[in-house]
């Protein structure tokens, strides 16, 4: 099978490389101060104890540093991490290596750990709990269970949906970290230090708009800022300021509520198709002709969070916020009752489709 490299605890990464934005240190890594805390305290009392840190389960949205953390643990405690994809281990065999391979407080990083099946999570129980794998070798009455001895190992799980872990398997955690969305002074910050990395001046008040249209995720943050690096570059003379800002991240259409076109299209047919609702996710999607799916994973999260639009037994209804944010005064109910199919005009003859 084929396995992602082990990343030695040494200095694995040219610290002068630009490409990278992320931060190589815990101590470097900005927002997030109270996860920070604790593990500051988890990896001091492991140092200490000289034994492997306890295992940590890193929950929340996408983008906002889990495998950033997980990345600076094992430079912070100076061993080697594995690293695996949750949706890569399907069965057994495709994680006992990982687990075998594992040296002696050593770290193992499972991105999107929520999609591993249930016959693969019961071998990490007690890898997990005792450092012991049970492998049954052999069938019927010859069939015996082999005990194999595992070194001492940290599981770091990263997961965007933490309810669709088994309580078995998240209870086995004994540090959970959610990770929340960060300020705009936090991703102002972001912005600031990594346009030293991407060697591009820029003035606090392009890096206060590019953080104010980010959505609070450092991801986010971080390809808005190497778009405008490139529309400075290609319109002038690289470094960025803010009028070159506001036209870059309005070509990329987004506006100054971090919303894309797709968001605005969402938010726009709400309003004039459906009255601003309320309507349901399948009649949008028919309408904007996008999948279901799309709407609820990529565009309503932040919508609602927004709270530009809100979720009803009845379906989605936009707020006085969205109509406030297109521009858009509110229908009366006059209005709304005009426009129900099957109703009759008040007064005045119906225009033809077309010209005569």
């Amino acid at each position: 099978m084929a396995r992602e490299t082990v990343i030695s605890g040494e200095n694995d990464r040219n610290d002068d490389d630009d490409r990278d934005l992320r931060p190589q240190s815990i101590h470097d890594m900005i927002g997030q101060r109270e996860v920070y805390d604790r593990l500051l305290i988890a990896v001091d009392a492991a140092r200490k104890r000289e034994e492997a840190l306890s295992h940590v389960l890193f929950d929340g949205p996408p983008g906002l540093g889990k495998t950033t953390f997980a990345l600076c643990l094992h430079r912070e405690l100076n061993v080697n991490v594995q690293l695996a994809s949750g949706a890569a281990l399907q069965a057994p065999k495709d994680l006992v290596p990982y687990l075998t391979n594992a040296d002696e407080r050593s770290i193992l990083f499972i991105d999107e750990i929520h999609r591993i099946p249930k016959i693969v999570e019961e071998y990490l129980y007690t890898a997990m709990e005792d450092f012991r794998i049970d492998i049954v070798h052999g069938e019927g009455t010859n069939a015996r269970t082999i005990n194999l001895w595992l070194k001492q190992f940290t599981l770091i799980g990263a997961t965007t949906r933490a309810g669709m872990l088994s309580a078995p398997l998240r209870d086995r955690f004994q540090i959970r970290e959610h990770l929340d969305f960060y300020t705009l002074d936090e991703l102002s910050q972001i912005v600031t230090a990594n346009a030293k990395k991407l060697r591009c001046p820029i003035d606090a008040k392009s890096a206060h708009e590019i953080a104010r249209r980010s959505r609070g995720t450092p991801r986010i943050t971080n390809n808005l800022l190497r778009w405008v690096r490139d529309y400075a570059t290609s319109k002038s003379d690289g470094s960025v300021k803010y009028d070159l800002t506001v036209a870059a991240l309005n070509m990329a259409g987004i506006d100054v509520g971090g919303l894309d076109r797709q968001d605005r299209k969402y938010l726009e047919t709400l309003i004039r198709v459906f009255d601003g609702g309320p309507a349901g996710v399948e009649a949008l999607a028919h309408t904007i002709n996008v999948a279901p799916d799309t709407l609820e994973d990529e565009v309503e999260p932040f919508l609602l969070r927004e709270e530009l639009v809100v979720r009803t037994p009845r379906g989605r209804v936009a707020t006085a916020k969205a109509y406030q944010h297109l521009g858009v005064a509110p229908k009366t109910a006059e209005e709304k009752t005009r426009r129900r199919p099957g109703s009759k005009p008040t007064s005045g003859a119906q225009p033809p489709l077309f010209e005569v």
